[in-house]
């Protein structure tokens, strides 16, 4: 796939930019917990910044239902100024506050941006507290997009959405692929396009109906799948085990039941079972359908597995990871997948190229102290996966050459 890239535009002095960004992170008590999406932003601000141009950052926070003070990105600016060393305004220190809210009004930052200056960096509110951003309004996009001369798409975490400040301002505007969002493309499409082999895929995480598009591309170039998390439980129901209160989906017995006829796809030969609290707990052997009981759930992959997984991934020369491999947020349930994190990790950068992607994913990684081991982290979820699986990115239609 190629894009047309950010550093393909001749001229940028003056130049008003629209940058959307993928700043959802996580807030507490007004303070950004994680600052990863804002950081991996910075490249292509301080690129457009470098080189003369005006800024206008465009993001959203949560889902809130209209203006949510609680939602507002006034930490995330401040952040970006703590992170960064550019000078960074926003519309809330020009115009007085309405409701204590920053102000979201288009008028009032169309003024905002013909009072810009070089090197300037201007943050707007929150976009999804305007409700045509998420209907994809096609006034509302080209409201945007008279306020600008050039937009860049650089948040491949929302490239999958279908809204005005992704796909809709795209259309009425030169647009183009920041460096963050063309270093996704790239690597990923490593995944695709002639991989080195074996080629491994570990995919877990809790809902199957999310990962079956995936399923069915990624067995087009791994050689192996390996299974966990919530979606092999669905898989164990449609073959007649009793998983007793796991989480599943049973609308997907079919589809699962295809899962196990490829040869391709490698599923847990022993989980752990017990209660949410960790308090009660025990592994099991799934060579018996009915030695888990009613009042048990399964919540991770046994010791044979993360055993039987191990020989898979220290085989890899192409490896990528998304999902947990159960419920690792509650001890003793976060073997499994902390277990998985280091072989990962261990594996990467060197004798396999290591992708990992998604929150958890993620999550886990920085909780093995690992991430400087992979060879690349993607900042998308749900792009990732739609990526991967071989639809085309709405947000992508409008930057391919």
């Amino acid at each position: 796939m190629k894009l047309k890239t950010l550093k393909q535009i001749k001229n940028l002095k003056d130049k008003r930019v629209l940058v959307r960004v993928d700043f959802n992170v996580p807030i507490k008590n007004g303070k950004v917990q994680d600052d990863s999406r804002i950081r991996a932003s910075l490249p292509t601000i301080k690129y457009l910044l470098e080189n003369d141009a005006k800024v206008i950052l465009v993001s959203h926070l949560g889902r809130p239902e209209g203006m949510d003070k609680k939602l507002s990105l006034a930490p995330v600016l401040e952040k970006l100024k703590q992170i960064s060393n550019f000078k960074s305004t926003s519309l809330e220190d020009r115009f007085p506050i309405f409701n204590q809210l920053p102000i979201v009004n288009l008028e009032q930052a169309k003024i905002a941006i013909e009072t810009m200056k070089q090197g300037q960096v201007i943050m707007l509110e929150n976009i999804r507290f305007f409700e045509e951003e998420e209907k994809n309004d096609k006034k509302f996009a080209k409201q945007l997009a008279k306020l600008v001369d050039v937009f860049v798409l650089d948040g491949f975490a929302v490239a999958h959405r279908e809204t005005a400040s992704v796909s809709g301002v795209a259309k009425y505007l030169p647009a183009y692929a920041g460096l963050l969002l063309e270093s996704e493309i790239l690597n990923l499409s490593q995944l695709m396009i002639k991989p080195k082999k074996p080629y491994i895929a570990v995919l877990g995480g809790a809902k199957i109906e999310t990962k079956l598009p995936v399923l069915k591309s990624v067995l087009k170039h791994a050689d192996f799948i390996l299974l966990g998390g919530g979606l092999v439980n669905t898989c164990l129901w449609a073959k007649d085990y009793e998983i007793g209160k796991s989480l599943l989906n049973k609308d997907f017995k079919k589809e699962a039941l295809r899962l196990w006829k490829n040869k391709k796809i490698i599923f847990p030969v022993d989980v752990v079972v017990g209660d949410l609290k960790g308090k009660k707990y025990r592994v099991v052997n799934l060579n018996k359908k009915n030695e888990i009981k009613n009042s048990e759930a399964i919540l991770d992959i046994g010791p044979a597995t993360i055993r039987l997984y191990t020989k898979y991934i220290k085989s890899a020369q192409t490896l990528v990871w998304n999902g947990a491999m159960g419920y690792f947020e509650q001890k003793p349930y976060d073997i499994g997948t902390l277990s998985i994190a280091r072989l990962v990790a261990s594996r990467s950068k060197g004798k396999a190229f290591g992708v990992i992607g998604g929150g958890e994913t993620i999550q886990t990684m920085e909780m093995v102290g690992m991430m400087s081991d992979i060879d690349f982290i993607s900042t998308g979820g749900g792009a990732m996966l739609e990526f991967l699986s071989g639809k085309k990115l709405p947000g992508l239609k409008a930057l391919i050459k």
